[in-house]
């Protein structure tokens, strides 16, 4: 028994002996590879497991379609656990992977025998998130406004110009324009093909709030949708009752209530002061000689 133990504890030695060996001489494949993107700005990230080695980092990338591996000269024996492709990832209408290699902190190593991990394919045009876009309303008359939307810049250049969504995803690319009158709860929302445009058959005199978000119908349905603007809203009538939020509504009774009390409290405190002064007025004239 007492050499089966030992064999058993030779055997855990060696293994971790291997194990750190083989971490040094080759380091550890990375985890958790995930694309981070919004307007095109596309991030690779990945985490790796403590260790008391350092390690750099190669990444490559490829189309799907095309299995030609490109070193990204930006991230290229980094040590951060991210790198920037949004440059790389063109055109953006492809579907690319990436391949992250770890390198050791040891001087010698052979390069064939270096970890590699394999990113989940993305795809710039399908996959990346659209950020609240910037617009203004401007009335036309009594029931119709202009809604004027500003197409959002991407991190996206070709040459010296910064490219907007609206030069990457061209006639793709719709907004959603969802309005309401102030103080109904019922909404309504149409589509625009363009940047720009007019929604009429309003109520005149009414104020009405507005929201815009991009909208590419050929992407997925979660990915359909960009985020929702800032709610911008008309002059208009307003009718301060219905623009009262349930907690204003629950304060100002608050304050009447303590006003009604208070005035009740005065008023009963001052019709008893004076009916005891009168009272006492009565009793001394009774008393007094005739």
């Amino acid at each position: 028994m007492a050499s089966l133990k030992t064999v058993l504890f030779l055997g855990v030695c060696l293994s971790d002996w291997i194990v750190t060996t083989a971490e040094q001489n080759f380091g550890t494949k990375v985890e958790n590879v995930r694309w981070l993107s919004l307007d095109f700005k596309t991030i690779l990230t990945w985490t790796v497991q403590k260790s008391n080695h350092t390690y750099q980092y190669n990444v490559f990338f490829a189309e799907d379609e095309d299995p030609e591996w490109v070193e990204s000269e930006e991230c290229s024996q980094v040590s951060d656990l991210e790198c920037d492709l949004s440059n790389h990832l063109m055109p953006s209408d492809r579907t690319y992977t990436a391949d992250i290699q770890t390198i050791p902190d040891t001087g010698s190593y052979d390069p064939e025998e270096l970890p590699h991990t394999f990113s989940p394919s993305f795809n710039p045009y399908k996959d990346s998130n659209i950020s609240a876009v910037h617009f203004t309303v401007e009335a036309v008359d009594e029931t119709t406004v202009t809604v004027n939307i500003t197409d959002t810049l991407t991190s996206v250049h070709l040459g010296e110009k910064q490219l907007t969504i609206r030069d990457i995803f061209k006639k793709d690319l719709k907004y959603k324009i969802s309005y309401y009158k102030s103080g109904s709860t019922g909404k309504r929302d149409i589509l625009s093909d363009s940047s720009m445009a007019q929604v009429s058959g309003l109520d005149p005199g009414e104020r009405y709030c507005f929201m815009v978000a991009a909208y590419i119908p050929s992407r997925t349905k979660p990915l359909k949708q960009g985020a929702w603007s800032q709610q911008r809203c008309t002059k208009g009538y307003i009718n301060i009752l219905q623009e009262l939020s349930v907690g204003a509504w629950v304060g100002g009774i608050f304050i009447l209530l303590t006003v009604l009390i208070l005035i009740s409290t005065v008023t009963v405190l001052c019709y008893r002061r004076n009916k005891q002064r009168y009272e006492t007025t009565q009793t001394s004239q009774a008393s007094g000689p005739i």
